[in-house]
């Protein structure tokens, strides 16, 4: 079981951060309904510096007409493809877990 953990530890951490930041898009999204841009409230503080630089990217990827109200959905979207991508391209390279043994091993 230690082989699981730390055998995969790159994969782990790359999986797990983009995740952390992705869902905290959503939680910035669905703040924004109740609490100003500049509110001094703790929690709407942590979303903000932990996705600033996911919807600056997606600003910087979308088109100019997405209003920013909607640039952490966007942003969400993008890293959940880039966690997608970066699993598949851990998976080929062998450091992600695989369910069974490979083949011959």
């Amino acid at each position: 079981m230690n082989d699981f953990v730390l055998g995969h530890l790159p994969f782990w951490i790359v999986n797990y951060t983009l995740a952390l930041v992705a869902w905290a898009c959503i939680g910035r999204f669905l703040m924004s309904a109740f609490l100003p841009p500049d509110s001094p409230n703790y929690i709407w503080r942590g979303f903000r510096v932990l996705t600033d630089w996911a919807v600056r990217a997606a600003r910087a990827l979308v088109p100019s007409y997405v209003t920013p109200v909607f640039l952490p959905l966007v942003a969400f979207c993008w890293l959940m493809a880039l966690r997608w991508a970066a699993g598949l391209f851990m998976l080929g390279a062998g450091l992600a877990p695989r369910l069974a043994p490979p083949p011959g091993g």
